[in-house]
């Protein structure tokens, strides 16, 4: 009497035959994406209200008179008085100059910052010399220095040379961050394969080739972030511009500074209304910037 025998499949290997219902769930979830339920999207909701309602309340403070917003029940809704708190604004501080000047230094300092960390992230990350991790440890320990104990010493630095007042005494101090070198040594540590480099030095490509075809290519998405993130913070700086600027010759902060006050009071229309112009330009960066760093990490995704 024959042996009925049934054959072997390897191991890991996938059974001739499947149940129709699992095929058929296989083919209806192919290249889908997972999609989120209705308590993920009210989630969503709730969250991008609450972040935006401070933006909101921004622009309905300023829209207001003093009384109005100190007086209960605090209003909710935009009021007719925006136009005459820019006008007052315009009057008691140069509002333009400050734009103008907060532009210059912030944007040349996330330059600089971008250009300057990357180039010394790369070194860092990817070339062999000596002292590499003795001057990275120096570089990272900077970080621990409270910015208070630099501001005599920089004042007496600045005082001699004649800076005092002038948008240069803010701008050199912070052409490069250890955080932004710390940063792209990380990322560039990681994204940076160091084959790519070997494979341009072989094809006789210069240093400077393989930095600008090479490196800030795949370093963009974090060169975007680290340029938002040092535009930010050098336009909302006030603490050293304080010191070495004046109200003739400001920064946003600064002119913020001397706002809203008279008569032994404070116009919290006027003051909140300043800050809502000095926060449109952060707006205006962070959409530029942010597609910068959508378009970055989505082209770093593919793969060949």
């Amino acid at each position: 009497m024959a042996q009925l025998t049934q054959p072997i499949s390897p191991a890991g290997a996938r059974p001739a035959m499947e149940p129709k219902s699992r095929r058929r769930r296989l083919r209806s979830g192919a290249g889908k994406q997972g999609s989120g339920g209705p308590f993920a999207y009210i989630f969503l909701i709730v969250a991008t209200l609450i972040s935006l309602f401070p933006l909101y309340w921004t622009v309905v403070a300023a829209s207001r008179t003093d009384t109005e917003i100190v007086t209960p029940p605090t209003p909710l809704l935009p009021g007719s008085h925006l136009i005459d708190n820019l006008k007052i604004v315009w009057d008691q501080v140069d509002m333009t100059k400050a734009l103008v000047n907060s532009t210059i230094v912030a944007g040349f300092v996330a330059l600089s910052t971008v250009m300057f960390a990357t180039l010394a992230g790369f070194a860092f990350a990817k070339l062999q010399f000596r002292g590499r991790n003795a001057l990275l440890t120096i570089v990272v320990a900077t970080m621990t220095i409270p910015p208070q104990l630099t501001v005599i010493p920089l004042y007496q630095i600045i005082t001699k040379v004649g800076w005092v007042g002038h948008i240069q005494s803010v701008i050199l101090p912070s052409l490069v961050a250890a955080f932004g070198v710390f940063f792209m040594r990380q990322f560039l540590s990681e994204a940076l394969p160091i084959e790519l480099i070997e494979a341009a030095r072989v094809d006789g490509a210069s240093s400077l080739r393989i930095i600008w075809h090479v490196v800030f290519p795949i370093a963009r998405p974090a060169m975007a972030v680290l340029g938002m993130l040092v535009f930010v913070q050098s336009w909302n700086d006030f603490f050293w511009p304080f010191i070495a600027l004046n109200q003739q010759n400001p920064t946003v902060q600064v002119a913020l500074a001397g706002l809203g006050s008279g008569d032994h009071t404070i116009d919290h229309a006027v003051v909140v209304c300043g800050a809502l112009v000095a926060t449109l330009p952060l707006l205006l960066v962070f959409a530029v910037l942010g597609r910068q760093i959508v378009g970055g990490i989505t082209a770093g995704a593919v793969k060949n």
